[in-house]
């Protein structure tokens, strides 16, 4: 049941896009008619019910389906395999427009169309590709994706969870940690060592024995969205759920390239909500005798705001026409990742101080993006590692560790 405040409270969506410099004119006719798709699907499913949901901590498992509905899931992926066969471009607006709904629903939908759908299209066998992406392009199946672990988040080359070879079968043991999805996932794309040392991806099926995914509770992050753990104890993964086409720590990191571009495009949305609430807020806020949009410093900060997220705007559209055009390298989508969320965290921090208290509570947004976006920044790739990366591309000395 919704709480009764949370109906009173809800204000109409009347978001409408930020395009100071015309940046449209780079889209295709075609990137903006998904894009409308998808700020449409925003703001009938998820604007008038995510503050509750944040509230509560409650994710709405009903999302999945309508996510699958609308084409949210794999748009990257070829239309033959269930994806929407679209470029990367379109892939990063329907991103955009799901996170300025909210970062924990993004996560969702990135982590099914960049880290379990991609692996399995790109690394897996022919059997795998038929078997599930279709099921996991329409929704039917929700996956995760398991690389973190407890001990080894910035050094995913640590793992300890592992497999060995039984004849018949793997024998896999360990555990993941800080997984979206985990808790209502269907599937989990595993990364594991085998007796070598060798990084595999494997496909762990909810139901096997040993396999479960205690959730994470108390988060003040991503509220909305599910995380949790994968244990496992001894679990039986059929020889023929290996995914054949690449080994080594390589193969997660392409996965993460994806999802990391999808998130330098979120971003942008979380950013754009908090911008559009505080000019709205400015402008019918008053105090001596006149709206606080008229003072100096209220000013300085929506200039601030629109430069930055313009800025962000001309790097996601670069960083995804270099993808489309197979160009695009790790350390481009590093700086896209990293500068848009510190864009977008900014931005929210000096929204909630224009709306004065009022920005701490649920009737605006801006406290739940400010929490959301504290993730976002550290996941898949913290802010400092990425510059480490860039770094490294700089000097050609890695500073890691």
């Amino acid at each position: 049941m919704e709480s009764i405040s949370s109906k009173q409270s809800r204000k109409p969506d009347l978001f409408e896009g930020v395009d100071f410099l015309e940046i449209d004119d780079l889209l295709s006719e075609e990137h903006k008619l998904i894009r409308g798709a998808i700020r449409d699907f925003v703001k009938k499913e998820i604007s008038p019910f995510i503050e509750d949901w944040a509230q509560r901590a409650y994710f709405p498992s009903e999302i999945v389906k309508k996510f699958g509905e609308v084409g949210a899931f794999g748009p990257q992926i070829p239309t033959e395999y269930g994806g929407g066969g679209l470029d990367y471009i379109s892939y990063g607006l329907i991103m955009q427009e799901i996170e300025r709904g909210d970062s924990g629903m993004r996560s969702t939908a990135s982590v099914q169309g960049s880290l379990v759908m991609y692996p399995i299209y790109k690394f897996g066998s022919e059997e795998q590709r038929k078997k599930y992406l279709p099921k996991l392009g329409s929704g039917e199946m929700l996956g995760c994706f398991g690389l973190t672990e407890p001990d080894h988040g910035s050094n995913p080359s640590g793992m300890t969870t592992h497999f060995k070879d039984m004849g018949d079968h793997y024998l896999l043991n360990g555990a993941k940690m800080w997984i979206s999805n985990a808790p209502e996932a269907d599937i989990a794309v595993v990364w594991a060592k085998n007796e070598a040392g060798r990084i595999h991806g494997l496909i762990v099926e909810r139901g096997m024995e040993g396999f479960s995914t205690p959730e994470t509770h108390g988060k003040w992050s991503l509220r909305a969205s599910c995380t949790g753990e994968l244990v496992f104890q001894d679990v039986k993964v059929p020889k023929e759920n290996l995914l054949p086409g690449k080994s080594g720590l390589g193969a997660p990191l392409m996965c993460l390239d994806s999802a990391r571009f999808g998130i330098a495009w979120g971003s942008i949305g979380a950013a754009m909500d908090c911008y559009e609430s505080s000019r709205r807020y400015a402008s019918e806020r008053i105090q001596f005798d006149k709206p606080i949009a008229s003072f100096q410093l209220v000013q300085k900060k929506l200039s601030e705001m629109l430069t930055e997220i313009t800025k962000a705007q001309l790097l996601a559209w670069k960083v995804g026409k270099m993808m489309n055009e197979g160009k695009a390298k790790t350390v481009h989508i590093s700086m896209a990742k990293r500068n848009n969320v510190e864009m977008a965290l900014n931005i929210a921090r000096e929204a909630r101080q224009i709306h004065g208290g009022m920005g701490i509570t649920g009737e605006y947004p801006l406290m739940r993006h400010m929490m959301n976006l504290e993730s976002v920044i550290t996941y898949e790739g913290t802010h400092d590692i990425h510059l480490l990366i860039l770094g490294n591309e700089i000097t050609g000395i890695p500073a890691f560790g």
